[in-house]
């Protein structure tokens, strides 16, 4: 026994088609000029707003009776007036209800419930309520109010003048180091934490410019998440010494990663740079690293203003001796960061390759060149040289000698031609 199925593809079969022949020609497209002034004339809709009555529903005093026959005056020019235009030397004594609106609104911070004024017992006014947004969390909004209610309060009278010649600023100078070095002035046990109740200090420490890596140039990178192959709970020592290289491909700027394949090369090769044995060497060692992962830049800072690296030195660093040569006592060293960036992984095929793409870096240490030397020299002289900022009082922004002022500056035959052209050049 057969059975027949029948199934339709659609609800209502079509009985008789009859398709549509197509154009015997292409469409032509019109072009109609529009003024688009037509449809933005703020006046296009004041006839119809003119035609529309507004629904007031008010008496024919407006909700406000005025009786004017309580007032002579206003009928008879010989009647007293005395009750409308009292005199400015000898007015009539104020209603304590109408008393609030001779007030400034701006001056008094105490909100108004209808038309009268919260009263304060302790002479302070309540504050202001938090003005809420829109659709904002909620979870900080009195925290907010305390804050604001105390910033309201705490106003600090500024000194009206200011002296900012150069005599008050090595004035003001001068009374720093004294309110630092002065026993009877300066004293851990008062100094406190501003935010952090029973924070005080325990220790304090001069502060210097690191004159050591001063010449190098440190950016702070932010991972969104941690690089290598290892959990979070898991200490990577490679990690310190991986290497970031940029790499440009196809208009595409992203960073590649490169780290050790074992904890033991990332500690001989850490050892190595710590002790500068890799630059006594005859034939440096090369350390190998192997590309990880590419990484793309979600933030750059290119200044950073508020973040430094700090070394707090207690004075017993052996050798107690700098890369200048010079002694270097107990102190907090600084170095500014130049730029801060915010990393995270760059989504590719595991079978895509770019141009560039490097598998292997073999690093070696190499000594460096004059120009090398030189241009540290100059970036180490702004922090060992104390007349840097003296020799360079005629360079421009743009770096470039006024050679007029130094003429100007010198007298008449005190300085060669030689001693100038050394001094451009």
């Amino acid at each position: 026994m057969s059975k027949k199925s029948n199934k339709l593809d659609l609800l209502v079969r079509v009985r008789y088609s009859n398709p549509i022949p197509t154009p015997p020609c292409p469409p032509k497209l019109l072009e109609i000029p529009t003024n688009p002034t037509r449809y933005a004339r703020p006046d296009f809709l004041n006839a119809i707003a003119n035609d529309t009555p507004l629904p007031m529903v008010v008496d024919a005093e407006f909700g406000m009776p005025l009786d004017l026959g309580r007032w002579e005056c206003l009928w008879d020019e010989e009647v007293d007036d005395s009750s409308l235009n009292p005199d400015p030397e000898n007015l009539p004594p104020l209603d304590p209800k109408d008393r609030f609106l001779l007030g400034d609104p701006s001056t008094n911070s105490a909100p108004y419930t209808n038309g009268v004024a919260a009263a304060s017992g302790s002479g302070t006014s309540a504050p202001l309520p938090v003005h809420v947004p829109w659709l904002r969390k909620t979870e900080y909004l009195s925290k907010e109010g305390v804050q604001r209610s105390s910033s309201n309060q705490e106003i600090k009278q500024l000194p009206q003048h200011i002296d900012v010649s150069r005599s008050a600023q090595l004035r003001d100078i001068d009374a720093s180091f004294e309110a630092c070095n002065d026993p009877s002035q300066f004293d851990l046990e008062t100094i406190r934490h501003p935010n952090k109740e029973g924070v005080m200090a325990v220790e304090s420490f001069e502060i210097f410019p690191d004159a050591d890596i001063w010449a190098n140039a440190y950016d702070l990178f932010r991972f969104t998440e941690r690089p290598g192959d290892r959990t979070v709970d898991v200490e990577d020592p490679r990690l310190d010494c991986a290497i970031l290289r940029p790499v440009e491909s196809d208009g595409d700027h992203f960073l590649a990663y490169y780290i050790t394949n074992d904890d033991d090369s990332a500690f001989e090769f850490k050892e190595r740079r710590s002790q500068g044995a890799a630059l006594k060497e005859e034939e440096p060692k090369t350390t190998t690293f192997h590309h990880w992962r590419d990484f793309e830049t979600t933030k750059i800072e290119q200044e950073v203003p508020n973040e430094f690296l700090l070394v707090i030195d207690n004075g017993d660093t052996q050798p107690n001796v700098s890369g200048t040569g010079e002694e270097r006592v107990k102190g907090a060293y600084y170095k500014n960061i130049e730029r801060k960036m915010t990393l995270k992984k760059r989504r590719m095929n595991a079978s895509e390759e770019y141009a560039g793409e490097w598998k292997v870096v073999h690093m070696s240490h190499a000594p460096m060149s004059k120009e090398e030397l030189e241009e540290r020299e100059e970036l180490l002289a702004e922090v060992t040289d104390p007349g840097y900022l003296l020799s360079r009082d005629d360079v421009d922004a743009d770096g470039e000698i006024d050679v007029d002022a130094l003429g100007h500056q010198a007298p008449s035959g005190a300085i060669e031609e030689r001693d100038v052209m050394a001094d451009i050049f």
